[in-house]
């Protein structure tokens, strides 16, 4: 529910408060939410009267005015408004624990953590067949990974989930990949990656386009112009702001 623009935000120190109408509190005091930025960290929770609202505290929610805020959160009327104090809080743990080789210790415990998986599952075992279709198949659509299994979408998703929070697997804008760890798991060689610096996350549409244009890396983004790469289909005025970012973070720019 927090936007790309404002994580990045949360993630720089330029926004630490967030405004929701609620019916009732959503989140409490010490939650930390995974999100594309890492870990952001809920430091209060508390309800508040739009009324009561300052220009500085919508500055410090990412919004233009206060104004603009108040137009923001003009609906639903009947639900109270809740000031969210927000903080990053460092990288997502997966991330560190995706890219760490287990050991035959760790590789047993995962096995053994795989095997409970598969028998609570009503049915039937799924996280090998799952994670090597993964590796046959990376960077494709879910629904299309889920249909060749005869699965339900939603119900693949979430099975993927319990993966990826063993370290196992990635999630892409399109799809997934095994992660060093899970290929490890499987005996087989690691997903070959791009060389360069990987690509943000710009959605699915604009990932689409970029792949076909083949744009794996932000050195590849360089070399395009922004105006010839926003008329690429699929890729927004959203996703090239993302990109132009990304690039400015590592000392690029676009070409031209």
């Amino acid at each position: 529910m927090i936007r790309p623009v404002e994580l990045r935000a949360i993630r720089d120190g330029a926004v630490d408060l967030a405004f929701r109408r609620w019916d009732r509190p959503r989140v409490k005091v010490g939650t930390r939410l995974r999100t594309a930025v890492g870990l952001v960290e809920v430091t209060e929770v508390e309800r508040v009267a739009p009324s009561r609202i300052t220009a500085a505290e919508a500055r410090r929610a990412g919004a233009p005015t206060l104004a603009a805020l108040r137009e923001r959160l003009a609906e639903p009327a009947d639900r109270p408004v809740w000031r969210v104090g927000l903080r990053h809080a460092g990288a997502d743990p997966r991330e560190a624990l995706r890219e760490q080789l287990p050991d035959d210790a760790e590789r047993a415990a995962l096995a053994a953590r795989l095997d409970r998986l598969d028998a609570a599952a009503a049915d039937g075992p799924w996280t090998r067949e799952t994670l090597r279709l993964i590796e046959r198949r990376p960077g494709v659509r879910a629904p299309d990974l889920a249909a060749s299994l005869g699965r339900e979408t939603a119900e693949f998703k979430r099975d993927v989930r319990k993966l990826k929070e063993l370290g196992l697997t990635v999630s892409l804008d399109v799809g997934y990949r095994l992660s060093p760890r899970g290929a490890a798991l499987l005996g087989v060689a690691p997903p070959a990656l791009p060389t360069g610096t990987p690509l943000p996350r710009v959605g699915a549409p604009a990932s689409r386009a970029l792949a076909a244009a083949g744009v794996a890396t932000l050195e590849d983004v360089a070399a395009w112009r922004r105006g010839d790469l926003q008329a690429l289909h699929g890729v927004g005025p959203h996703a090239v702001r993302v990109l132009g970012d990304a690039l400015a973070g590592v000392g690029l720019d676009f070409a031209g």
